[in-house]
């Protein structure tokens, strides 16, 4: 049986629609991004069958591409649109943050830049740009690496700064194994990050690593001086 032979009010697509995205599972939603299934499979079955090899929607959303492409019913033009869809998402709200913006709390400041940075499969570093207020100017990817690394230029962080008129910044990257922790690595290039910003008396308040689960404040460890 075919989703169109279901009764409307059961089908994916029209309780999106009637009701909101918000009123189906993730299944459910999935299944309207994949459009149609596979040999024997409804979208809906083939959904449910990709959140549970892939662990549910990050472990999809996450997976390479050969991972992906390898799943009956995936292929890589599907690959490329989950890729989009994430992308999308990620600018949407890194758009609809206003620039008067000021985060209530240091955990509300982990969860923005987590969400800007874990989908990524490789180490990116990233900066989030603060006015003299600590009022969000604006967040920039960087910089873009490896699966362990990602090479970081302090005289083109320096440049970004002053493009965007910031007195303070928060720093961010990834680590795709999942292991938060800052390495001796991090410590030594937040240290030059702070002594070179400071040249021109922009703060760095902290450096945020992440990785599974909670992210890693550099500052709460007391990793930065001066913070």
């Amino acid at each position: 049986m075919t989703i169109t032979s279901w009764p409307k009010s059961e089908r994916p697509r029209e309780r999106l629609i009637k009701h909101g995205p918000s009123s189906l599972s993730d299944s459910e939603l999935l299944a309207v991004f994949l459009r149609t299934g596979a040999k024997g499979q409804t979208a809906v079955d083939l959904a449910r069958r990709l959140l549970l090899e892939f662990k549910g929607l990050r472990g999809l959303l996450e997976a390479s591409e050969e991972d992906v492409t390898s799943k009956v019913g995936l292929g890589p033009a599907k690959y490329a649109q989950l890729k989009a869809c994430l992308e999308l998402g990620r600018r949407y709200l890194d758009q609809s943050m206003p620039t008067t913006e000021v985060f209530e709390s240091p955990s509300a400041v982990k969860k923005y830049l987590k969400s800007m940075v874990l989908h990524e499969d490789k180490e990116v570093f990233g900066c989030l740009f603060l006015n003299s207020k600590h009022r969000v100017l604006g967040f920039e990817v960087l910089f873009s690496g490896t699966i362990d690394s990602a090479p970081v230029y302090v005289r083109e962080v320096v440049k970004r700064v002053l493009a965007r008129n910031a007195v303070a910044v928060i720093f961010c990257h990834n680590h795709p194994s999942g292991d938060p922790e800052p390495s001796n690595c991090d410590v030594v290039l937040t240290e030059s990050l702070r002594r070179s910003l400071s040249m021109i008396d922009v703060r760095v308040l902290d450096h945020i690593v992440i990785g599974s689960g909670e992210p890693v404040s550099m500052l709460e460890q007391g990793l930065i001086k001066g913070g």
